[in-house]
């Protein structure tokens, strides 16, 4: 490689980690618009589930089919990825094969024959991966909320994965280097023989064009993954870290509802009585969230790591009785709200302008949030303990407790539960009458 080439890698090099940092700094800063939320606690817990889940892919095989393949491509593509720290060695230092070098010729070859493996496994994983999606058409891949963009985004990734993985076979197959070390090309030593009628300078060219493709690929895709829902790659370690430890059916308190109460039930307590001296008179925080910025960061993140699988979706008994609600639509709605809104901030200088809009109504209908059991299907089915169920919940607090706006059915029991002390229409005198019928 010579002087020229090595300045090029480097700006390419360069400008492709470049963009990519400055998303992962817009992404981090769209995540922090929400309210902080403690998650200090039980870290030796939270570093088991990140290793189980995340690493391990514990979920992700309860539906073995798809789990085992994309145990496959998971690993397979990071694996491989190996290669491109000797791609970007050579690629900086003008070398070619860097690892035969410094490596025993033996281990280097065990490393790209297991390199060489992965690379076919996942060719072929994804070639099912897309049979499954666009010839068997499985119903949870075509709900009405995969519309072009998210329905393409799928398809895009597994094009992409092919060609990357078409091109490190070409690389290895066309480098003279590597065939006659006669080291670790098990499947490329196959693939060779087309190309052995050429010119060695065309071999050369093809040989240099496929690296090159290679790595650009590589930093494409890394930049991809911003806009794409595969963002998860990356976003999956921290999200089932920070995932929640609590029983899943514990919903939490909001504080100041809780001190109101207690000041109640405080015979003590005067309601009416000046603040202490040095407190702070402040106004009541918003009951529930309208808008994202109303979210917790955590459910934010969760939004972001959505991998729109639709496992939720097809677990959710409202959604398979036909009702409105998608799980997975309420985190596609969340993120999209959500990049609007930091759109919104980097077009003002960094201050969110107001723009008329909200998630409530402009994004999520009040049929979809009142549609949800709160059975915690979506939760348990989700491979990557995103919790949908956490924003329903605060949505439909904000439209109980800000708006007053519940269902007529849901008013008339808290009405009978306010005078009757239960949630049937019957005075308690009354209560045990149906033992003398």
């Amino acid at each position: 490689m010579d002087f020229v080439s090595q300045i090029l890698f480097v700006i390419v090099l360069i400008l492709g980690v470049g963009y990519f940092t400055k998303n992962v700094k817009k992404l981090r800063r769209n995540i922090k618009l929400g309210h902080d939320v403690d998650v200090s606690d039980n870290k030796a817990e939270r570093w088991k589930n990140m290793t189980m889940i995340a690493l391990g892919q514990t979920k992700m095989v309860r539906r073995p089919i798809a789990g085992i393949l994309h145990v496959i491509v998971y690993l397979g593509f990071i694996i491989i990825n190996i290669e491109v720290l000797e791609i970007i060695i050579d690629g900086i230092f003008g070398t070619h094969r860097i690892g035969l070098h410094v490596l025993p010729e033996s281990f280097y070859g065990f490393l790209i024959g297991v390199f060489e493996i992965l690379a076919v496994l996942v060719f072929v994983s994804v070639i099912v991966f897309w049979l499954r999606r666009n010839a068997l058409k499985i119903k949870r891949f075509w709900s009405k909320e995969m519309t072009r963009w998210p329905k393409n985004d799928a398809n895009y990734i597994l094009y992409f994965e092919m060609v990357l993985m078409g091109l490190f076979l070409v690389m290895n197959a066309t480098d003279p280097t590597l065939q006659q070390a006669n080291t670790g090309n098990i499947f490329s030593q196959f693939i060779a023989p087309w190309f052995s009628g050429l010119p060695e300078t065309t071999i050369h060219f093809i040989e240099r064009s496929a690296w090159w493709l290679h790595i650009v690929g590589i930093l494409i895709f890394l930049n991809y993954l911003y806009f794409s829902k595969h963002l998860h790659i990356l976003l999956a370690f921290p999200n089932t870290y920070y995932g929640r430890l609590t029983p899943k059916g514990q919903f939490n308190n909001l504080e100041s509802v809780t001190n109101e109460v207690k000041m109640m039930m405080d015979p003590n307590a005067d309601p009416f009585a000046a603040p202490a001296e040095g407190a702070e008179d402040d106004v009541p925080a918003k009951f529930g969230a309208s808008d994202v910025q109303d979210l917790n960061w955590l459910q934010l993140l969760n939004a972001y790591t959505c991998t729109e699988c639709g496992r939720c979706t097809s677990e959710c008994p409202a959604n398979q009785t036909g009702k409105k609600l998608s799980p997975r639509k309420i985190m596609m709605d969340t993120r999209d709200r959500l990049e609007e809104v930091g759109k919104n901030i980097d077009a003002n200088d960094g201050e969110f302008k107001p723009d008329g809009k909200q998630l409530l109504d402009d994004y999520i209908s009040r049929e979809e949030l009142w549609a949800c059991t709160s059975c915690n299907a979506c939760v348990e089915a989700c491979p990557l303990s995103i919790d949908p169920l956490s924003i329903i919940i605060e949505m439909r607090r904000y439209l109980v407790m800000e708006q007053s706006a519940a269902p007529m059915e849901l008013n008339n029991m808290m009405t009978n539960i306010e005078n009757n002390g239960a949630p049937w229409p019957y005075n308690q005198m009354d209560r045990l009458n149906w033992k003398n019928e």
